[in-house]
């Protein structure tokens, strides 16, 4: 099993931390350095090589869809419900067409390497089921709180610790499979990979900026121009 040939960029969220940026947009829309925040991420993706994109939408969707119509892009619409991040994972995969995938979040800006290239570059399936992308704490902005993540030496992950999840990961699709709920969070996911020790880490060298929150945008803003 090679690198992903697909990737589900997660864009259903309300943004209720985006406050009333929020209100006549969904929050991948909302701007830094007058550019979407889903045009950045679908720049990371663009620049690590062809893959199978697929968009979910929930919050303002149409509006999503159409900002995104004519790309070479699938959208997964999750209505009536929203199915949080395992459950709209699960309900793109027959769009995704893949095994195992990339999954991104779309509020987050990058300086450095390219994140997908880390995990390409870091990804054993003989080992792992999930390899997520940590950011130490030291090299996070805009980040409120700790860590969630420890490494062991072997990258093996264990919760509580000094590394932040960026939000990019590569995950095997038969974990999602026995999960019976339509509405769950990937936590639950990794946790029952954590049972089984097939939950590892990769260290993201660059820096990484939290923009789900309005002082996120200054905070990238200079991160983008410092780069």
């Amino acid at each position: 099993m090679n690198a992903p040939k697909a990737i589900m960029l997660f864009a259903a969220g309300f943004g209720t931390r985006m406050g009333k940026l929020t209100a006549d947009r969904p929050k991948p829309l909302v701007e830094v350095l007058n550019k979407p925040l889903i045009d950045h991420t679908l720049e990371i993706v663009d620049n690590f090589g062809l893959l199978r994109k697929v968009v979910n939408t929930h919050y303002k969707a149409p509006m999503l869809a159409d900002y995104l119509a004519g790309r070479d892009i699938l959208i997964s619409d999750e209505q009536p419900d929203i199915l949080d991040t395992g459950g709209g994972l699960k309900a793109a995969l027959p769009l995704l067409a893949a095994d195992p995938v990339f999954t991104m979040n779309t509020d987050a800006i990058w300086a450095g390497p390219n994140p997908l290239s880390c995990l390409a570059k870091a990804w054993d399936p003989n080992r792992m089921d999930a390899l997520l992308i940590c950011v130490p704490v030291g090299n996070t902005v805009g980040r409120v709180g700790g860590g969630d993540f420890s490494l062991d030496p072997d990258g093996r992950l264990s919760r509580q610790g000094n590394y932040v999840y960026g939000g990019v990961q590569i995950l095997k699709t038969g974990a999602l499979k026995h999960m019976d709920q339509k509405v769950f969070s990937l936590n639950r996911v990794w946790d029952d990979l954590n049972q089984s020790r097939r939950i590892f880490g990769c260290a993201y060298p660059g820096r990484w900026c939290d923009v789900g929150h309005p002082q996120g945008i200054g905070l990238a803003e200079q991160l983008l121009k410092n780069a």
